[in-house]
């Protein structure tokens, strides 16, 4: 008989609620003992999915608290096993003095993720829907989000299931072909082999090509807004922000320093500077901040060039343009709201992705959402199909992709259906390590260290 384990599942900062969440095999007995039911009824007695107003008793005579009991009776529950969810007010203190009752009545406490992992050991989810419930809890953005929860579906799992069901069909007729040559087995088809591995294959370069993809929507793409003095980035930057965030005043050279903020642009994160503006100075800081703009345009993964709609183009304009050549950017015409003066067709020549706007009326900004998805390619992006989320899950197709490329080159040098069983073998063991079909106790305890306690 497993212990029972127990930790408070709600964050680590006052809240309305807290719920402290007990899962195993004595979880009915324990909370029995600090728990008393306003209606005389023992968490025991209780039917699955019911809840029972009561409180929590300390040392078992003095009340703590009004608490909420939720019971879950195994295998019909997360973990697949008895669980009993106490809800508490969600002060610090009160939280832990419940699980401290908890684990004071036979409860131990329960390591990083290891609720998800005994659903995982109870066959409630595999490893990549397991690793997808991190991905919900630590989700950035609307795409982050809906992408883990499609993979906490099982739609990678499935996607997976279908190419290793291909691939057991072949190995079971490559064995029964190599293992009873007497027998009235069907020859191997080396075209529909070859066409069975080329499948197979597409299908995981597909996965892996969407992995760089998908870690734009959990990690970020790191932006710089950049332009000449006084063009209205700040102002930009605030209506992207939704609020203030940089200082907007109608004199050149007020950002001196890199301002840095997170936001999200067409349900993307963008890790968003706002630089000072490139021109020529003689101003000791604010040649520190221009100094400062050119090193973040060196590193940045998008940049957004504004212009002032209402000024011809500058010397600076010019030099700017041709500093971003090459580069993923897109230019911003802003103050599109004043009489405009600026050469539209010149930075149309030279920006793939060229937005109108005026961001002190707030104008603009679906427009720049609009390009914004064109340029890194999530326009058409669905959110229900599978994708990678870790590199545990990256590094398995790809083992899995190259063992089919193997396979492929053995059946074009004409070499044995042994070297080829060989192949598909190694391919199945890559995408068992992904789903965890077979995998090691070690691949197991990395997945898991990466979670939060009471998850």
């Amino acid at each position: 008989m497993g212990t029972t384990i127990a930790a408070i599942s709600t964050g680590q900062a006052p809240g309305g609620i807290g719920v402290i969440r007990v899962s195993g095999p004595e979880a009915f007995q324990i909370c029995d003992k600090i728990f008393r039911s306003k209606f005389s009824k023992r968490i025991k007695e209780m039917s699955g999915y019911t809840a029972a107003l009561g409180e929590i008793y300390q040392n078992g005579d003095v009340k703590l608290d009004d608490c909420v009991a939720l019971v879950f009776r195994g295998p019909k529950s997360y973990t697949g096993e008895d669980v009993v969810e106490l809800s508490c007010h969600g002060g610090l203190y009160v939280t832990r003095q419940v699980l401290a009752e908890v684990l004071k009545n036979g409860a131990v406490p329960a390591e990083p993720g290891e609720f998800t992992r005994r659903a995982f050991m109870n066959g409630k989810l595999d490893l990549a829907q397991a690793e997808s419930v991190m991905e919900i809890i630590s989700a950035g953005g609307r795409h982050a989000m809906m992408a883990a929860q499609a993979a906490e579906s099982g739609v990678l799992s499935r996607n997976i299931e279908d190419i290793c069901s291909k691939l057991e069909g072949l190995a079971a007729h490559l064995a029964a072909w190599a293992d009873f040559p007497d027998e009235d087995v069907d020859v191997v088809d080396i075209a529909e082999t070859q066409e069975c591995l080329r499948i197979c294959s597409s299908e995981l370069i597909k996965l892996l090509d969407g992995f760089e993809r998908g870690k734009i929507f959990r990690e970020g793409i790191k932006t710089v807004l950049v332009g000449r003095p006084n063009v209205g980035k700040s102002t930009l930057m605030n209506l992207i922000v939704g609020h203030e965030r940089s200082i907007v005043t109608p004199y050149a050279g007020t950002t001196r320093d890199v301002v840095e903020e997170q936001v999200f642009l067409a349900g993307v994160p963008l890790l968003l500077a706002d630089t000072a503006g490139l021109r020529e100075t003689n101003d000791p800081i604010e040649k520190i901040g221009v100094e400062s703009t050119k090193k973040q345009l060196k590193s940045a993964e998008l940049i957004i060039v504004v212009f002032d709609c209402s000024e011809k183009l500058s010397e600076e304009d010019i030099k700017l343009i041709e500093l971003v050549r090459g580069l993923p950017a897109i230019a911003v015409i802003n103050k599109c709201d004043l009489k405009c003066e600026i050469n539209f067709d010149y930075i149309k020549d030279n920006f793939k992705y060229c937005v109108t706007a005026s961001a002190v009326k707030n104008e603009g900004l679906d427009e720049l959402e609009h390009a914004f998805s064109e340029l890194i390619g999530i326009k058409n992006f669905d959110t229900g199909h599978a994708e990678l989320f870790t590199e545990r899950q990256w590094f398995a197709v790809l083992a899995a992709r190259d063992a089919l490329e193997q396979g492929i080159r053995v059946l074009n040098m004409g070499l044995t259906l042994d070297a080829l069983t060989v192949c598909v073998e190694d391919a199945l063991a890559a995408l068992y390590r992904l789903t965890g079909r077979r995998v090691s106790d070690e691949i197991v305890d990395q997945v898991f260290e990466r979670f939060c306690v009471g998850k």
